[in-house]
């Protein structure tokens, strides 16, 4: 049974740490490992180095419209894209713990379900432009 009173938070809160989640995972990519080291790193998995920037931007711009409830249900979808892609790239040949070496699947892989079921409940309470529900 859907609790409907509170549901609109439970949204709003899994909404917003996602946000917040996909900023310091950008950061990460900006600050730590630096835009150039990110952009050889994918070239070095055989990527379109361009596609770097890409990922940087889907990133930073999402985990804002995410914490802004800004179409956060769409804004989700290729956010979890991105989580199933670097499960098959990156960490999906490491076994599935995130603490084996080169990072497993497991936290990719729950971060793109959290961010299927986002995209299944909507914006949540608070959203600067919630997306449409139609009326039954």
């Amino acid at each position: 049974m859907i609790k409907t009173a509170t549901a609109p938070y439970a949204a709003l809160l899994l909404r917003v740490s996602l946000g917040v989640l996909f900023l310091a995972h950008v950061a990460l990519k900006i600050f730590v490992f630096t835009i150039p080291g990110f952009v050889g790193y994918f070239a070095s998995l055989g990527l379109p180095a361009v596609l770097a920037y890409a990922v940087i931007a889907l990133e930073l711009c999402g985990g804002l419209a995410l914490i802004l409830g800004v179409y956060a249900p769409w804004v989700a979808l290729p956010l979890a894209a991105e989580m199933l892609g670097t499960i098959v790239m990156v960490h999906g040949a490491n076994g599935w713990l995130f603490t084996d070496k080169g990072g497993g699947w497991e936290y990719p892989a729950f971060w793109a379900v959290s961010l299927i079921v986002l995209f299944l409940l909507g914006d949540g309470a608070w959203a600067l432009k919630p997306v449409a529900h139609s009326r039954r």
